[in-house]
């Protein structure tokens, strides 16, 4: 597999009052095409802090982070945001979901930016659902759905604009056990069949057994990289 992202002695620095927090501390990481990886550590670690750069929705105080071979630190707002459109996806612990809105219409909101047909939005937004087992709930609005359906439709409206990496911010945190099996199943199947590039921060080690490569985070460092085998899609989650 080759490199999609490489990061070389990023750092962020935050100004609180007369103090500087330093969120991350030199950090190197190259996370490769197709890859599976939980980012862990405890609250003030910097894992939220790693996926936000990651993800172009912030920008390091220093260092170099190439994404698909493009230096990214030094864009502008403008082409970060075309970045984010056109290459990433995002799935969030608390759904993030527009209430006067049903579910197709949810997952058909990234694509509205791109200039497409209504037919070509609605389509897509429909084969999305159908990926997440939701084709029947298109005309559901969040509030009639479960936790679990909520975040297939956050997972659905992530992929409707066919990412090459999807960042997952505590996705199950929400979710009660059987959900949360659902979703990582979902999210483990999209990486090993479609190869689409997983990020997950997660706080729970038998969520994070779904990645094959964990790492782990402490003041705003990587302290620990490590690759295991997976948690089997049928293997229960033990509480």
């Amino acid at each position: 597999m080759s490199s999609l992202i490489e990061c070389q002695d990023l750092w962020k620095v935050y100004r609180a009052g007369d103090i500087d927090v330093q969120a991350l501390r030199a950090v190197t990481l190259t996370i490769l095409r197709g890859e599976m990886i939980a980012i862990m550590g405890a609250s003030g670690s910097g894992k939220s802090t790693l996926m936000n750069i990651l993800g172009c929705l912030d920008a390091p105080t220093k260092g170099s982070y190439r994404l698909d071979g493009v230096e990214v630190s030094v864009l502008g707002q403008d082409a970060l945001a075309d970045i984010r459109n056109q290459q990433i996806g995002f799935v969030f612990q608390n759904f993030n979901l527009i209430p006067r809105t049903n579910a197709l219409e949810n997952v058909q909101l990234p694509l509205f930016y791109r200039g497409l047909s209504l037919k070509e939005q609605r389509g897509r937004a429909a084969d999305a659902l159908a990926r997440v087992g939701l084709a029947e709930r298109a005309g559901h609005h969040p509030a009639q759905l479960s936790g679990g359906q909520q975040q297939r439709v956050a997972i659905a409206r992530a992929l409707v604009a066919a990412p090459s990496i999807l960042l997952a911010d505590e996705p199950t945190g929400n979710l009660d056990t059987d959900s949360s099996r659902d979703i990582m199943g979902i999210l483990q199947t999209l990486n090993q069949q479609d190869g689409i590039t997983i990020i997950l921060v997660t706080h729970e080690t038998d969520i994070a057994r779904y990645a094959s490569r964990h790492l782990l985070m402490k003041d705003g460092q990587i302290v620990r990289d490590e690759r295991r085998t997976p948690r089997l899609l049928n293997e229960p989650v033990v509480t």
